[in-house]
């Protein structure tokens, strides 16, 4: 084994470790891929941790003031660029990303959205429409598209398959993005002062505010379902049981009383998702 190699294989042990310990769903649903596609996912999910850390509070826990928060996200992004062209970065996670990127062919057009909309939660405290859209297309539909390409990268779609998967991945990003808002609302505005749905008032939030979110959010789901046929098998039960898990968290949403949503953070019980991965794995249900 080579010494880059070697390096690189620390640092994808590195990004696995990232989502193993931040997040159950994402996770779990990984860990139904192949190894070379779930390492890939593994470390897309890592570099988005990554940025999501600097402006989410960690950054400013540590002592950071606002202008050296952005100046952190500012040096992230320039490394990752570094290292998508030169297949080398002194961080672990940053390598290990340019590695997936240069690996399924993860372009900067694709991943400079997501530093916009990064960039965007250091300054934006309520969006419009227009800016909601921009916000969700670059924190999460672009995720969905990173992760298209690793689930494609040996098996190309005609151009019109393309076309149905790549919407379906922006649905599927665009849903899970607008649950975790939806089941963040006080943290959102209590803790980092912003308040995503153009429009929504954690104060005059009620059931028709919930219950037009959950449909635009079972619309984005109905779409990301239609693509799954056009999935290889591994990848079809992978996005199956995260679409399963955010479905059903949704539905739980539905289910609270607006009221309890405003301080109360909904999740999906350990023993539930268990269900639904089973429920997947065995082709029981999508």
């Amino acid at each position: 084994m080579s010494r880059l190699d070697l390096y690189t294989s620390v640092a994808q042990k590195t990004a696995s470790l990232v989502i193993r310990d931040y997040s159950t769903s994402f996770g779990l649903a990984s860990r139904i891929l192949g190894k070379e596609a779930r390492q890939h996912i593994d470390n897309i999910y890592a570099l988005v941790r990554l940025a999501d850390e600097v402006v989410d509070g960690v950054a400013v826990e540590a002592g950071l003031e606002n202008s050296m928060v952005r100046r952190s996200l500012d040096e992230l992004e320039r490394d990752t660029y570094a290292a998508m062209e030169s297949g080398y970065s002194t961080n672990l996670i940053v390598h290990a990303f340019a590695h997936t990127s240069r690996a399924v062919g993860i372009t900067r057009d694709i991943v400079e959205p997501f530093f916009t909309s990064m960039r965007m939660d250091l300054s934006d405290r309520t969006y419009t429409a227009e800016s909601f859209a921009t916000y969700v297309y670059g924190s999460a539909e672009v995720v969905g598209l990173m992760c298209l390409a690793v689930f494609v990268r040996d098996n190309k779609p005609l151009p019109t398959q393309a076309h149905v998967l790549v919407a379906g991945a922006r649905s599927l990003g665009a849903a899970f993005q607008k649950v975790n808002f939806l089941r963040d609302l006080s943290a959102d505005v209590d803790g980092l002062g912003r308040s995503y749905f153009p429009g929504v008032r954690i104060d005059t939030f009620n059931e028709i505010d919930k219950k037009r979110i959950c449909d635009d959010i079972d619309d984005d789901l109905s779409r990301a379902a239609a693509t799954l046929p056009l999935l290889t098998a591994d990848a079809r039960r992978a996005v199956g049981l995260a679409h399963g898990l955010f479905a059903s968290l949704n539905a739980k949403i539905r289910r609270t009383p607006a009221e309890v949503l405003k301080t109360t953070r909904i999740r999906v019980s350990d023993p539930e998702k268990l269900l639904i991965a089973a429920r997947v794995i065995l082709g029981g249900a999508k």
